[in-house]
């Protein structure tokens, strides 16, 4: 069995994509043969059904054509979880559905919280699949399983805190874990009492409305994110946790965060998950590294 990544930033890291994805394609020999990147999703700048993390970027158009031409599906991560009815006539987001929605000789897809933008998509962009994002904050099994046995969503994205309930996870159909995408590097306090409001605040500033940002309360939250944190996270899925306890158990499928971060940070993840350490400073030299590159 194959481990099936979806990757951060189809806007926001458009460059680092188009220059990793012919690296990718050339020099499959660099990366893991038991893995295969499945998806790339993001959403643009002052995109109104965006949530979870603020967008950026706007390289719509050639996004779509990085995508199509790699083979790759891209989503669109449209998971504002506070959409009413006017906000369905958006013209940007609506553009971006005509674009997405048969860009590609795979299926793209949308990443999504609301049922109203489920029921407006599916009515509209047929073309889609869905996937139910992780702000949904599924943390309780038997809401999350009811979750997995919704039809309308290929991919169902729990709380990272569900990552290590192997008791329970183990017990799910074939056809559940088929689903199920676990969030592999988040690097959020664990035991953190508001992370869903933490979401819902960023619904509320891509809908611009005037609102406080959301205070984190976590012990480390001055620490931004570290890598080296996310590893420590009990609920941290790395890569021999892959291979050796979700892919032999039927899981394939792994998301990993990153999109409010910054590019090179997002390039140590590529690294990571998807390339054997002696060709990740190869990687490293085709991507960034320059012979006259002043870190400070």
């Amino acid at each position: 069995m194959k481990a099936y990544y979806h990757l951060p930033g189809l806007f926001e890291f458009y460059d680092l994509y188009r220059a990793f994805l012919p690296l990718y394609r050339k020099h499959r020999e660099y990366f893991y043969d038991w893995c295969e990147i499945a998806s790339i999703y993001g959403a643009p700048a002052d995109c109104l059904w965006g949530g979870g993390r603020a967008g950026c970027g706007d390289a719509e158009p050639e996004a779509a054509a990085l995508t199509r031409e790699y083979g790759v599906s891209a989503r669109l991560t449209f998971s504002n979880s506070l959409l009413r009815e006017e906000h369905l006539s958006d013209r940007k987001c609506n553009a971006l559905c005509a674009l997405f929605e048969k860009s590609g000789p795979v299926p793209n897809g949308v990443i999504l919280c609301s049922d109203l933008l489920l029921s407006f998509l599916q009515t509209n962009y047929p073309g889609f699949y869905f996937v139910s994002s992780t702000t949904k904050v599924l943390t309780d099994f038997a809401q999350f399983e009811a979750e997995l046995d919704r039809g309308e969503f290929r991919y169902v994205v729990p709380d990272f805190r569900l990552n290590k309930d192997f008791d329970r996870l183990h017990a799910l159909s074939e056809r559940q874990k088929r689903k199920l995408e676990f969030l592999c590097n988040e690097c959020c306090w664990f035991d953190c009492p508001d992370r869903k409001a933490c979401y819902e605040n960023v619904s509320r500033k891509n809908l611009g409305e005037d609102c406080p940002d959301h205070i984190c309360v976590s012990p480390d939250a001055d620490r931004g994110y570290r890598f080296s944190d996310a590893m420590n996270n009990p609920g941290f899925i790395g890569i021999e946790d892959i291979q050796k306890t979700y892919l032999p158990d039927g899981f394939t499928n792994f998301k990993i965060e990153g999109r409010s971060l910054g590019s090179a940070i997002v390039l140590e993840f590529l690294l990571y998950y998807m390339t054997r350490p002696e060709y990740q400073l190869k990687v490293r030299e085709e991507i960034y590294l320059d012979s006259m590159l002043d870190l400070f």
